[in-house]
């Protein structure tokens, strides 16, 4: 079944050692002086301390998050980076791993979150995956429950999540449509997660919105970017240290 994302502007149903100690305090009262009076020692160790609190941020996600058809770096994702950069309250040491795969469903990206979290030890996960799912027709409660075990793997590993939402058509049918809407609220709400209810608020549910797309009318093209990232940066900055 295809579709194309710029349907959404037709009609539709409206469709996230105490003795050692004892015998070196003399030493260690000097050394504490020492310290004290010393302020350049403790901007020494700045840099370390900023690395060890830096925060990393995961994307787990389709090709709309994975510059499909944009030049490299103008995607969301990279606009992100650049972002977080910018943001001096949002630590500039604070870094992007981009995970997502054109074509990826939640059954792939649950397959290989747990070597990327292994890999990266993220701060914050940003999971952004569903829509092709609905591309091939796949069961809502699949979908559903890779999206809470992606949820609840990336929570066990310490991690903060963003659960990105996606919707379909209206010709996909009221029922199915607006199924698919919900279940990522449902999951958020049941995981008790952030959530960006609709990845393409503003681009695919406007009078306009073929002029958004690129050629094939499914991926936003690249002056549409900034506004995917304006729909997600809202509830990321709260999960950011």
């Amino acid at each position: 079944m295809k579709f194309t994302f710029a349907d959404f502007s037709k009609p539709g149903p409206a469709a996230r050692k105490r003795g050692l100690i004892h015998r070196a305090r003399p030493f260690a009262t000097l050394l504490l002086a020492a310290w004290l009076g010393a302020p350049w020692l403790v901007q020494a160790q700045t840099p370390a301390q900023a690395s060890a609190r830096a925060a990393t941020i995961l994307v787990v996600g389709d090709s709309l998050s994975a510059e499909y058809g944009l030049k490299r770096g103008t995607g969301w994702v990279s606009l992100l980076e650049k972002q977080l950069a910018s943001d001096k309250k949002k630590a500039g040491s604070a870094k992007v791993i981009n995970a997502s795969i054109s074509g990826d469903t939640t059954s792939g990206g649950r397959s290989r979150l747990p070597a990327l979290l292994a890999q990266h030890h993220p701060s914050a996960v940003v999971i952004e995956l569903g829509g092709n799912d609905a591309l091939r027709g796949l069961p809502l409660d699949m979908t559903e429950k890779n999206l809470a075990a992606m949820t609840q793997a990336a929570k066990q590993a310490g991690a903060k999540v963003l659960l990105v939402g996606m919707q379909v058509p209206p010709n996909y049918g009221g029922a199915y449509g607006a199924g698919f809407a919900s279940l990522f609220s449902k999951v958020a709400k049941a995981e008790q997660v952030a959530l960006v209810p609709f990845l393409l608020k503003g681009i695919a549910d406007v009078d306009d919105s073929a002029a958004h797309f690129q050629a094939d009318r499914i991926h936003p093209n690249e002056q549409s970017q900034a506004r995917m990232l304006a729909n997600v940066w809202p509830e990321l900055k709260k999960l950011i240290p």
